[in-house]
């Protein structure tokens, strides 16, 4: 681990000297590039720096304490030497979670698909309060949120919704956010009084950049027609909406927020790319089996990970364990804890499997 710390900070410090380069700053996608890797590197390089100056800490204190006789003084480094010895503990721990295999999509910005599930007109009205609650924490973010696609109901639920965060680390942060999100509660249309189940499932995707997933023009059918649902003045009365059709995988996008053509055609192939990226992060997964076990989640659209429990006013996450009675805070996107405990565990289950 230090080997490779070292030749990190070399690293870093070669990427200083050359930022320094007027060459290199006139070059400004160089110049980009070699930011961006320094601003991945700076964190190590504090963590271990710190780290190096605890460790020194530690030997002085130990030849000071092999020379000093006065008591009192003795007292002040073997204080100063357990403060040392507790520091180097802690960044250790760290430098090890630093060191672990970056997810490459990390600081992508992401596409969510929210869907309901069994429950009816219930599930559909608890799609549109999750979709609420994930723009209310994008807000927090300080992201952008755009919607691509929805289809509503009259009692103002949604059977299906579609929209792209733009903001930096957004996959890093919602891409456990994957799977059967399932609510239980007295539905408003039930008369009866009974707690019903209902559950929606979530799909969060890293956007796709033209590179990444390249598109065969054969392979699609483009349609344009007339918005349906809810619009302005423009929307339901021009041919703006789109919807793409995927030849080889059978998938089919639908967008039509927007009042310009291009614009809408612009979303549906964002988030086709992201479908299409999708399906091949799910093979690779899939060809890794083992590695997804060990982490938090299988990221399986099908896995139940969270219970919302009106009544009782708590939020389950099934995979690690954890319940907060805070049901009103976390609806209204207060949902930071629960993501901080799912990278936490994600990262305990990785270095454990590091260390088998």
């Amino acid at each position: 681990m230090f080997d490779k710390l070292d030749d990190l900070l070399m690293r870093f410090e070669e990427i200083l000297n050359m930022l320094n380069d007027p060459a290199v700053i006139a070059d400004q996608a160089k110049f980009q590039k070699l930011m961006k890797e320094q601003g991945s590197l700076q964190p190590i390089v504090d963590a271990y720096r710190e780290y190096c100056k605890c460790k020194e800490t530690i030997d002085d204190s130990l030849a000071m304490l092999d020379e000093e006789s006065d008591e009192e003084m003795r007292e002040m480094l073997k204080e100063e030497l357990a403060q040392a010895r507790k520091r180097v503990e802690e960044l250790e721990q760290k430098l090890k979670i630093l060191l672990l295999p970056k997810d490459p999509n990390d600081e992508k910005n992401v596409i969510v698909e929210i869907r309901a599930g069994a429950g009816g007109d219930e599930a559909a009205l608890f799609a549109a309060e999750i979709y609420r609650m994930y723009v209310h924490y994008a807000e927090s973010q300080r992201w952008k949120v755009e919607t691509m696609d929805v289809e509503e109901i009259g009692i103002g639920g949604m059977k299906y919704v579609s929209f792209m965060i733009t903001g930096q680390g957004a996959y890093s942060k919602l891409k456990y956010e994957s799977g059967v999100h399932r609510v239980q509660r007295v539905p408003e249309t039930e008369s009866g009084g009974r707690i019903h189940t209902s559950t929606i499932t979530v799909a969060v995707m890293p956007e796709a950049e033209e590179f990444e997933v390249v598109i065969d023009e054969k392979d699609i059918r483009i349609d344009v027609m007339r918005a349906s649902g809810n619009g302005g003045q423009c929307v339901n009365t021009t041919d703006s909406a789109v919807r793409l059709t995927h030849y080889p995988t059978g998938i089919v996008v639908y967008s039509q927020t927007e009042k310009s053509q291009l614009q809408n055609k612009a979303k549906a192939f964002a988030l086709l790319r992201a479908k299409l990226y999708d399906i091949e992060q799910q093979k690779a997964h899939d060809a890794e089996a083992e590695l997804r076990r060990s982490q938090v989640g299988t990221g399986d659209r099908s896995e139940k990970i969270r219970t919302y429990n009106f009544p009782q006013g708590r939020v389950t996450d099934h995979r690690i364990n954890l319940t907060l009675y805070k049901l009103e805070k976390i609806m209204d996107g207060d949902i930071q804890e629960i993501i901080d405990s799912c990278i936490a565990a994600d990262q305990a289950a990785k270095l454990a499997k590091m260390n088998e």
